[in-house]
């Protein structure tokens, strides 16, 4: 049994890791959150406290970090007692918040991959630049460190694994299909952080196909799908992280990612990319000022918390997966639907951070009573999906099956 929890970052996502922690506090215990400013560990502990979110009585402690710092990082992870690390900071923190669970033997639970701030789109596969080449670290000091605990990685690769191990004996394609169709009001905002959302689609677009990495250029490739609730949408073909591992791990030829995207979104994205306005490289102004106009964009764009009040609608995030089962061709949607209106009366944000907040909680829940204490390196389909997915029904996240018997709700007991 491991207990007492330090949430890296103070974001979106961290404040649903929060809550979420808070409501389950009895299996977690102590629960800490740290970032680089300390006010916004603070309003999160208020919005804790003004939600009562405590399962049973207990204080957020809340502490400033620059959790590039290792050593700080391991200090912190020692001082609060933390065996479970939730890091929803930065991707670009991951190596570093890694390194201090590795030190002090802290299980370790990230939602995204690691990424270099002076790099976009590497070559794949991404988890193979940084992360794998610490699995034999991570095995030789018998920590747990489970890669991809969100939404999008995470509970989609549990889906994949599950249908892989009961819904399928041979699959031949896998398509992640992410479509927010809610509205926020703002005439252009991001749903989480600008700098990683724009990073996701300046570069190529890498996606597994015919068993082989095949390179498309962004809004290249588009589909339309009939999804429950959100109803006929269309998505685009784009490169993500689950790809990556879902191709190493599972024996499947196409593996692809889908996001759904609104012509507004569109046309405004192309013409800031084209002026040079997402460039992650610096420039300098006519007076000497050195500027990276990534960041420049960051800055004067919403806030993706601010999006929370007034937020409407729902998101419909799923696989699409087609194979065979007894020697009959099949094809099984294995899916969620979250509102964002939901999301915002229980833990105060919007239905992205949502998503990918609540699977990483369910995630450390399940490190806590053992099941998926590994002591080792794992991505989410390297476990059992049932207890993972189980526990999402019950606590904000439950899963859906569209097949040849019609829609309804999945249950693993």
């Amino acid at each position: 049994m491991k207990k007492n929890v330090l949430i890296i970052g103070a974001g979106g996502v961290a404040q649903v890791v929060a809550h979420k922690c808070a409501q389950n506090n009895v299996v977690l215990g102590e629960i800490s959150i740290a970032s680089r400013t300390l006010a916004k560990c603070e309003a999160i502990a208020a919005s804790v406290e003004d939600k009562q979110a405590w399962q049973q009585p207990a204080k957020l402690h809340c502490y400033k970090l620059d959790a590039l710092d290792v050593a700080a990082t391991a200090e912190l992870i020692r001082a609060t007692k933390a065996q479970i690390v939730i890091n929803v900071g930065s991707a670009f923190l991951n190596m570093s918040v890694m390194s201090a669970c590795i030190e002090t033997g802290a299980a370790y639970i990230d939602t995204a991959i690691h990424e270099d701030p002076a790099k976009i789109c590497e070559n794949p596969p991404w988890y193979g630049n940084y992360e794998w080449k610490r699995l034999q670290e991570c095995a030789d000091a018998k920590v747990t460190a489970i890669l991809g605990a969100g939404f999008d990685p995470g509970v989609v690769n549990a889906y994949a694994a599950l249908a892989a191990n009961h819904y399928f004996d041979k699959i031949d394609s896998i398509d992640i299909i992410d479509i927010n169709g809610g509205d926020h009001g703002r005439y252009f905002a991001t749903n989480f952080d600008p700098e990683i959302n724009f990073r996701e689609f300046t570069g190529r677009v890498w996606t597994w196909q015919n068993s082989q990495w095949t390179q498309n250029k962004m809004f290249e490739v588009s589909r339309t799908d009939d999804l429950p609730v959100v109803g006929e949408r269309t998505s685009y073909l784009t490169g993500h992280d689950e790809i990556h591992s879902l191709s190493k791990n599972l024996n499947v030829p196409n593996i692809r990612f889908w996001m759904g995207f609104g012509d507004h979104y569109i046309n405004v994205f192309n013409v800031l990319n084209n002026l040079g306005l997402l460039s992650e490289q610096p420039v300098k102004t006519a007076e000497g000022l050195e500027v990276v106009p990534l960041k420049v964009v960051k800055a004067v764009l919403p806030d993706p918390n601010s999006l929370a009040a007034g937020y409407t609608g729902n998101t419909c995030i799923g696989d699409l997966v087609k194979g065979q089962k007894d020697g009959q061709e099949r094809e099984v949607f294995i899916y969620n639907v979250a509102c964002h209106e939901a999301a915002y009366k229980e833990v105060g944000t919007q239905g992205i951070s949502y998503t990918a907040g609540v699977p990483a909680v369910a995630a450390a829940l399940l490190v806590a009573d053992g099941q998926w204490d590994v002591e080792r390196m794992v991505n989410v389909e390297e476990l059992d999906p049932r207890p993972f997915l189980n526990l999402l029904n019950k606590i904000g996240l439950p899963t859906s099956i569209r097949d040849e018997q019609g829609e309804r709700p999945l249950t693993f007991e």
